[in-house]
């Protein structure tokens, strides 16, 4: 891997971590692109290399949402009741995940990793989008908030999030999309999701290193990968600022649109 196929993918992994449109169904195809998955050893290290640069992802939200965090920490600590609410719905949250992430992580990479799984997911999940879009805006004003979360709705978003294990399905699309059908307003849902990725992609990094370290270093190098964090930190950043506000005015309906444009486009030139 050059250093400029690195960049390209950590900005990919940034712009599309937070949107629903799957960072992961975009950095397989970018992938094959580039021609990183030729050889068994290349795509191994490449996909590990993928979700581990989602660590620049983390540490965009982190920025952004540090208030939040720090009454999540003060929630822990006994000092701030609504931030030891959420910060125990999170975890509620990603619980069903840790769970079966772990169990299904080497089948998926070794069955889903290609472009089919990715081009159908891509289609359907925007089908799902463009049908519900406007459902989910019109009494927005009448959903509860982030602060109102129950943990039985903490626990069926999570459950919702492990859809989102099949590339192209999108991890930010599930919860959004679960979360506003039980009721949440879309902002709120958003920022759930982002919370709530800290803990699900700070896991996945954290599982795929320890497991994969030695592939991605003989296979990438250590220089390759800071400069896909660098670059997925300051886009990520950057899309999620954008991201928030457009959601605000326009809802999912485009997203859903652009996937399955995507979709067509990446099969016309697959048959091609």
């Amino acid at each position: 891997m050059t250093w400029w196929q690195a960049m390209i993918l950590g900005i990919v992994e940034g712009l599309t971590e937070y949107l629903p449109v799957s960072s992961t169904g975009h950095l397989i195809i970018v992938s094959q692109l580039m021609g990183l998955n030729d050889t068994p050893e290349m795509a191994q290290a490449t996909y590990a290399f993928n979700i581990v640069i989602q660590v620049g992802a983390i540490a965009a939200v982190l920025g952004l949402y540090r208030m939040r965090v720090l009454q999540m920490c003060k929630g822990l600590a006994g000092k701030d009741t609504a931030g030891k609410k959420l910060a125990i719905n999170l975890i509620l949250a990603f619980l069903p995940a840790a769970v079966l992430g772990p169990l299904l992580d080497d089948r998926i990479e070794a069955t889903l990793n290609g472009y089919m799984p990715v081009i159908g997911a891509l289609f359907v999940g925007g089908v799902v989008m463009v049908l519900l879009g406007k459902k989910l805006r019109k009494d927005d004003d009448k959903r509860f908030g982030i602060d109102d979360i129950t943990w039985q709705i903490a626990l069926l978003i999570g459950i919702g999030q492990c859809v989102a294990m099949w590339p192209g399905t999108s991890r930010s699309m599930m919860t959004i999309v679960t979360a506003v059908l039980l009721g949440m307003r879309l902002k709120d849902a958003a920022e759930f999701s982002f919370l709530l990725g800290l803990i699900t992609l700070g896991a996945a990094t954290g599982y795929k290193l320890l497991k994969e370290y030695q592939v991605i270093m003989d296979n990438i190098g250590a220089a390759q990968l800071l400069i896909g964090l660098f670059f997925a930190t300051v886009s990520a950043a950057l899309a999620v600022k954008w991201f928030v506000a457009f959601l605000t005015k326009r809802g999912l309906t485009p997203f859903g649109y652009y996937r399955i444009a995507l979709a067509v486009v990446i099969l016309v030139l697959v048959w091609g």
